[in-house]
């Protein structure tokens, strides 16, 4: 089993570069491996608005052994991600990160046991508070999974914030960071600083921590975990530093 296990991993490309470094090229800050300017999937530049944002990029880059890995790159997938699909597609983007405030995880509520409505309750009602105080948008909230219609005044008013999220990297943190937690109103809350990331992420896992206070810890699933939360942080040090 364990060798038919390892013919099926994935061949990795070995490493052909000794040096990964930023140089600044027309404005913007290009990935550059030997001295040759790295591409996207797409063979466009692989260039970044900040030298910050390129230092962190290149930084995995040097990092990689005989093999490079990108499951270990996850702020460069994200810039590959930006380059290639986010950036011809801006308002697409916005359309997808405005339907998920029609059912945001925060309005979906446990009826029982008690415990664990309160930790919702206590870890989702200040994110509603910010969203109604700063955006004037007011939830409907669930008990149960049925889903709730939200006015579309509230939907509208998070909508003008995303569309306040200018830069097409930014966007597309914003999104990793909804996606990973199901929630537009965690990552907006994280992204305006209202939310560490810690915070967020663990306000996105309510419901998992709650039952692994119950029947204990799953291994594979706080590994599974464990992975998308470095996705999670790379796509708020991506939005940070763009």
């Amino acid at each position: 089993m364990r060798s038919a296990q390892t013919g099926m991993r994935q061949t990795l490309p070995k490493r052909f570069y000794k040096q990964a470094a930023v140089e600044a090229r027309d404005g913007q800050y290009v990935l550059t491996l030997d001295g040759r300017p790295a591409k996207t999937p797409t063979r466009k530049p692989l260039a970044v608005p900040t030298r910050a944002l390129g230092e962190a990029m290149a930084a995995e880059w040097a990092a990689q052994g005989d093999e490079i890995d990108p499951s270990t790159m996850p702020i460069t997938r994200i810039v590959n991600s930006t380059i290639d699909g986010v950036e011809p597609r801006q308002a697409e983007v916005v359309d997808d990160l405005a339907r998920y405030a029609g059912s945001d995880l925060l309005c979906y509520r446990a009826g029982d046991p008690e415990r664990l409505a309160k930790a919702q309750e206590a870890a989702w009602r200040p994110v509603l508070d910010w969203a109604r105080d700063t955006h004037g948008a007011r939830f409907a909230l669930a008990e149960g999974v049925m889903h709730v219609e939200q006015p579309a005044e509230t939907v509208a008013a998070i909508r003008r914030a995303i569309e306040q999220v200018k830069s097409p990297f930014g966007l597309a943190a914003l999104h990793v960071m909804t996606t990973l937690s199901g929630s537009v109103l965690l990552a907006l809350a994280h992204a305006d600083g209202v939310l560490d990331a810690d915070e967020a992420w663990n306000a996105a896992h309510v419901d998992e921590m709650f039952q692994e206070g119950l029947w204990g810890e799953d291994l594979e699933a706080m590994e599974r975990r464990r992975r998308r939360k470095a996705d999670f942080d790379a796509a708020s040090q991506v939005y940070r530093l763009a």
